[in-house]
């Protein structure tokens, strides 16, 4: 009698998840780091969208060629002008949109992402577009805004690994550190507001932290920075999940306010519904095939005009959700980052993360002074793997004693 086929782990337990994750995060960092490079004053932002799509599709074709696995785009490329907070994807069709460009100096949203066997590593980064003094020095209110996006993002991580997980010291002193509870929704929240008032910017409304699971980048547990009608995170980060790290800052109010335009942007979610009208099943059907569960843009689909027409039917019924574009109240420029992370036993991994940025360039007046806030921030992330200190000695020794040195951090 053969033998019951054995479930596929797909949890961080089997290696080949990590790696189909990690594949996925190498594309966007790549990607990202191409369509940052394009940036220029005047450049139309549906053409960039659409040489960054390309981009990740080329690179994509590239990896796990002839396995029977799927794997295609996770976030679309969408590049958000200074004063939106949804991803930002215009359509050619759309004669308004499609003329939109970005300027020399404005606070512009990049976010895209790619998917191995359903695994998504999504990034997204704020970039000031360049003039032509490239290397010139980011001052005033963007520089506020940057630096508190950078340092609430890594708080937000920092609050994020579980506790005692990297604790050291006495077996009773790493019991006492396990022990301690993990912050709260409510905690968090105080902690990431404190970074925006040292600042003097705000938090943007709704801003949302995801679980990642397999063909699922909206999971079951969610932290939300700045909710503002009663909706709450639940859940707190464990060892062994993926998680999308959403930061987004505004030099306003940061409420928010839904946009006079079409969505653009959607994704398919579990509802199941029988569709009347063939055009709409035609779509669907295309949809499923090409995304799956991950967010598309409509520019994507083959026929953009008739997908502007065959989703209306799916998103009235449930079938897709729309990602409605919206921006800050009072027109002021907005800044996001996203991060991909991964929780394992030795900490945090940041899979996709946006580049640092460079410290020395963001001239603000202000800073950070809350003791407790400065106090996490100097916490590592994930625990030390010896790599630097090896690096250093195979400076110092000869090449028999570096060989010998390489056995013996195997053997441990």
């Amino acid at each position: 009698m053969a033998e019951a086929a054995t479930e596929t782990d797909y949890s961080l337990a089997n290696p080949d998840t990590l790696t189909k994750y990690k594949t996925a995060a190498g594309i966007a960092h790549k990607v990202l780091e191409s369509v940052s490079g394009w940036l220029t004053d005047g450049a139309k932002i549906v053409e960039l969208c659409e040489k960054g799509d390309k981009l990740l599709d080329e690179e994509i074709a590239k990896v796990y060629k002839g396995k029977k696995i799927s794997k295609g785009i996770a976030t679309p490329t969408t590049i958000s002008p200074s004063s939106h907070v949804t991803p930002f994807t215009p359509l050619h069709s759309d004669a308004e949109d499609a003329g939109l460009t970005i300027s020399a100096g404005e606070l512009v949203k990049i976010q895209l992402g790619a998917q191995i066997d359903g695994f998504g590593a999504i990034v997204c980064d704020t970039v000031v577009v360049p003039s032509k003094d490239k290397k010139a020095e980011i001052e005033g209110r963007n520089a506020d805004v940057l630096l508190a996006t950078h340092y609430a993002n890594e708080l937000l991580l920092r609050l994020m690994v579980p506790p005692g997980l990297l604790a050291s010291g006495t077996e009773e002193e790493k019991k006492k550190a396990t022990s301690v509870r993990a912050p709260t929704q409510s905690q968090i929240i105080s902690y990431i507001e404190k970074v925006a008032k040292a600042y003097g910017v705000a938090v943007v409304q709704h801003t949302t932290s995801w679980q990642f699971e397999r063909n699922e980048i909206e999971g079951k547990k969610k932290i939300i920075l700045s909710p503002s009608d009663g909706t709450k995170g639940e859940g707190t980060p464990e060892v062994g999940e993926i998680w999308g790290v959403e930061v987004g800052m505004s030099l306003g109010s940061g409420k928010i306010k839904e946009l006079d335009k079409r969505s653009t942007l959607l994704r398919r979610t579990q509802v199941n519904y029988g569709l009347k009208r063939p055009s709409s099943r035609q779509i669907l059907s295309e949809i499923v095939k090409k995304f799956g569960n991950f967010p598309f843009s409509l520019r994507q689909l083959d026929d953009e005009r008739a997908g502007k027409v065959g989703v209306v039917e799916s998103v009235r019924n449930g079938v897709l959700r729309e990602y409605k574009p919206s921006a800050e109240s009072d027109g002021s420029a907005v800044t996001r980052l996203f991060t991909t992370i991964a929780i394992t036993k030795n900490g945090i991994t940041r899979l996709a993360a946006p580049p640092s940025i460079d410290l020395e360039k963001i001239k603000s007046d202000k800073k950070i002074e809350d003791k407790e806030i400065l106090e996490i921030l100097e916490r590592p992330l994930s625990k030390s793997t010896g790599t630097k200190k090896n690096k250093k000695k195979k400076k110092k020794v000869a090449k028999k004693e570096d060989e010998d040195s390489e056995d013996d951090d195997s053997d441990d």
